[in-house]
Order: C-alpha cells, then sequence, then structure tokens
C-alpha cells in the first residue's frame, strides 16, 4: 500500500506543476492586456492635441455623447500661462478634402439634445459667442479622429462637416483668422463655436475667454464667399423720436411653448419696442466702403431671440411678461421670411456674455423657451 501511494507522488506532483503553470501565464497575459488597454487611454505623449470630443462615427455612435457629456461637465480647464506667436503660424489653406469616415453621423445627441450636421458648409454664416478650450482636451483625439494640437488653427463646431473650413472674424476688433473644423462642440449653451488657443490668442479672445465673432464658412469648390464683414467709420448719431405717451395696458398671459415659432435670429426687419410700443426704421445694411472711409473697432451688441411669432398679439403677450419680469429692455422686431411676416421678440441689448448667459437661465425659468444670442 505505502509503495503504490508513493508511486502516484511524482505524476501528482506533475499535474500540480503544470496547473500551476497555467495559471500563471493566464495572469500574465491579463497582466500584459491590461497595459496596453492603460497606454491607449492616455493622450499621446508629446503631442500638443487638444480636442473638445473624443472619438464618433460608425460604430462608436455614443462616444460623442460620453465623452462630451463627462468633459464638459468639469470647469477647470486651463491655457498656457504665456501666449505663444501666432504671428507667423501660417493659416489652413481651404481645399476640397473628403467627409470624415468620423464625427459626421445625424443626427447626433449630446447633453440630450439633438444636432443635424449640415450637408454642405455653402452658404453658412452665423453671428454669435466663440470660446475657447486648453489644457483640459490636450492629447485627445477629435471627433474626425484626428490629433486635435491647440497650437493650429483649428476649432470645433456643432453642424458643420468634418472636416471644414470657416473664416472667423472678432466683431469687436475686426481681426480674423481661418480655422479648420475637424471637431464637434462647444455644447455650452450660447455659443457657436470652440476655437483653439492659437486661433483665440489671434482673434484676441484670448485672455478673456469668450468673444463676439461671425463664423462664414468657407466652400473651396466656390471661393470668394468667405469675405469678412467691412468696418467702417460710424456716422454721426441722430436724435430719437420722442415716443408718444401710452396708455398702460393690462397684464397678460404668455402663449404656450407651441405657439412659439423658431426662427433664425439674426434677420433684418423693423424694431418695434415693447411697453410701451414704438416704431423704428430698420437698421439699413452697410454699403461698399468708401476709398477715404476710415476703420473703427465695431461695437457689436447682445440680444436674446426669445420667439418667433406670426401672430403680433402672440408677440405682445411675451414681450409684456418679460417687462413685467424686470428683463428689458425687450423690442419686437417685425421681418419677412419668404414672404411671410414674423415677430421676433428679444431682449437686449445686454452688457456681456455673462449678463447674456444669466438672463438665459431667467427666461427658462419663467417657462418659456430656452432663448437664442443674436449679436448685431
Amino acid at each position: 500500500m505505502t509503495r503504490r501511494g508513493a508511486g502516484r507522488e511524482p505524476n501528482q506532483s506533475r499535474r500540480i506543476g503544470r496547473v500551476a503553470g497555467l495559471l500563471l501565464l493566464c495572469a500574465l497575459v491579463a497582466l500584459l492586456a491590461g497595459c496596453g488597454g492603460s497606454r491607449n487611454a492616455r493622450p499621446s505623449k508629446g503631442s500638443h492635441a487638444s480636442g473638445s470630443s473624443s472619438r464618433s462615427g460608425s460604430g462608436r455612435s455614443d462616444d460623442i455623447r460620453k465623452s462630451q457629456g463627462s468633459r464638459y461637465s468639469v470647469d477647470n480647464d486651463s491655457v498656457p500661462t504665456d501666449a505663444p506667436d501666432v504671428s507667423k503660424l501660417p493659416e489652413p489653406v481651404p481645399k476640397v478634402e473628403p467627409r470624415a469616415l468620423y464625427g459626421n453621423k445625424s443626427p447626433y445627441s449630446v447633453l440630450g439634445k439633438s444636432y443635424n450636421v449640415l450637408p454642405s458648409p455653402r452658404g453658412y454664416v452665423e453671428r454669435g459667442i466663440a470660446s475657447f478650450y486648453g489644457n483640459k482636451f490636450h492629447g485627445y483625439k477629435t471627433s474626425s479622429l484626428e490629433e486635435y494640437d491647440m497650437y493650429q488653427f483649428s476649432a470645433a463646431h456643432k453642424t458643420l462637416p468634418l472636416p471644414s473650413y470657416a473664416r472667423v472674424t472678432n466683431l469687436e476688433n475686426g481681426r480674423s483668422v481661418i480655422v479648420r473644423i475637424n471637431d464637434r462642440g462647444p455644447f455650452h449653451e450660447n455659443r457657436i463655436i470652440d476655437l483653439s488657443f492659437a486661433a483665440a490668442v489671434k482673434l484676441g479672445v484670448w485672455p478673456k475667454g469668450t468673444g463676439l465673432v461671425e463664423v462664414r464658412a468657407i466652400d473651396p469648390q466656390h471661393p470668394g464667399d468667405d469675405a469678412p464683414p467691412a468696418f467702417v467709420a460710424a456716422p454721426p448719431p441722430r436724435p430719437m423720436p420722442v415716443a408718444p405717451p401710452v396708455v398702460p395696458r393690462p397684464a397678460v398671459s404668455a402663449p404656450p411653448p407651441s405657439a412659439v415659432q423658431t426662427m433664425p435670429a439674426t434677420l433684418s426687419g423693423t424694431a418695434i419696442v415693447a411697453g410701451p410700443f414704438t416704431v423704428a426704421p430698420a437698421r439699413v445694411p452697410a454699403g461698399p466702403m468708401p476709398p477715404d472711409a476710415s476703420v473703427v473697432e465695431p461695437k457689436p451688441s447682445i440680444y436674446l431671440q426669445v420667439g418667433a411669432f406670426s401672430d403680433m398679439s402672440n408677440a405682445a403677450r411675451v414681450a409684456d411678461q418679460l417687462n413685467r419680469a424686470g428683463l428689458g429692455p425687450v423690442s419686437v422686431v417685425e421681418a419677412s421670411i419668404n414672404g411671410r411676416s414674423v415677430r421676433r421678440v428679444r431682449v437686449g441689448p445686454l452688457a456681456d456674455v455673462d449678463t447674456a448667459d444669466r438672463v438665459t437661465d431667467q427666461i427658462a425659468n419663467m417657462g418659456l423657451p430656452r432663448p437664442q444670442v443674436a449679436v448685431d
């Protein structure tokens, strides 16, 4: 009995050794896989990349929502203390490029809001508030899976195709720069474009943080459509007509949100100041710049468009509600769109971007639709 038991001990030891070896091999494989995953998750070393979103596209439909939602909820962004010298940095040259395989899914959703990517950049012009982003996004891929370099002239946009080109002009100082758009964003409310750090420096948006800009898309197949706005000396101010006295009207309730129409925030038309209502002539677009016109820094103003209505009585109700809440000055602007008359209710001009953000929240808390920013 003792000899038979002793004869099995070497075989049993060998089996135990094989099992232990297999377990050790599995542990090594798992360790190597974990290390590889950790390296891939970190930004590329030595890159000056900065992106406002992670990867997105076919097979990664939720990546924009996940990455933007987590990263835009953090407010601790920063930029280098010293601004780089961008005077010799070449601007991107617009050229025809195929659409990126990633970042052009339409519609897509971020932070509970859906966006539709434009079929073409041609004809896109918008004025609004620009922001920029820095070290928080350093080293990350953009939505188009390119390395985002904050020391190049690039930008993020919510709806222009990726990649696209645009001329961005600072309406407060006249500076402009061409940027290549290869990312999605900004998803902060009341912002229309997120600039790279270099673009923000060139435009003078850094170090203030935000700026009033015009974004004019460039279609390489139709060059010449990207001329920046001309800044000419303003004419002497005219005396404003005195509004006749108006009998106060009883308070009225605002129309339901379904009665509010979504219209572009920047339309020409006739201004009617709400409470009391007085008609003022519409602002006439400036003609060609005369040869001897002196260039001056423009003074753009920020407005919030609360709604657009086909019925004047609905526009008046909303204007009265805003006036009673102390959010004036409030105006109703009449405009014609495709032969149809609409009335836009606006609050402003407002002092600055912070005021616009605060008043936006106040309007939303009144049960009215969140307003659109208009810069005139």
